[in-house]
């Protein structure tokens, strides 16, 4: 949807920012990316097609962790979050929120370097002060 959108309004690839589920971050870990591939990640490949081929946008990626023990991938998408994970991805949005605030008055890739730190150990402080 992201693509035909952009198109629709002319936007300039700079200006837009895609927001997709990423299974190789932790669950409710955020981060911003300048721009990049696909990942196999199938959304993020339709996106790109979208653009014909143009990688050249930001992303804001949530993470919802890996498939427990050999579980099905697809499966795993395709389920509901347990209340832990449900936890942590609902306090993520309102600090995706800010990140994109962020972005409109310090730009890119300066919001990019302080929120990827701040989330990089998000849950390892939480937990070892709750110990």
């Amino acid at each position: 949807m992201a693509g035909p959108l952009a198109a629709y309004y002319k936007l300039p690839l700079n200006r837009v920012i895609v927001f997709h589920d990423d299974m190789e971050l932790p669950c409710g870990v955020l981060r911003l990316q300048e721009k990049g591939g696909h990942g196999c990640h199938r959304g993020l490949k339709s996106v790109i097609n979208h653009f014909r081929g143009n990688r050249e946008f930001a992303r804001l990626r949530i993470g919802i962790g890996r498939p427990p023990g050999q579980m099905d991938p697809k499966a795993f998408l395709l389920q509901k979050f347990n209340a832990i994970a449900r936890e942590r991805i609902d306090a993520a949005l309102p600090e995706g929120v800010v990140a994109l605030r962020c972005i409109l008055f310090e730009g890119l890739t300066r919001t990019a370097r302080w929120f990827n730190q701040e989330q990089k150990y998000k849950y390892i402080r939480s937990e070892t002060m709750s110990t």
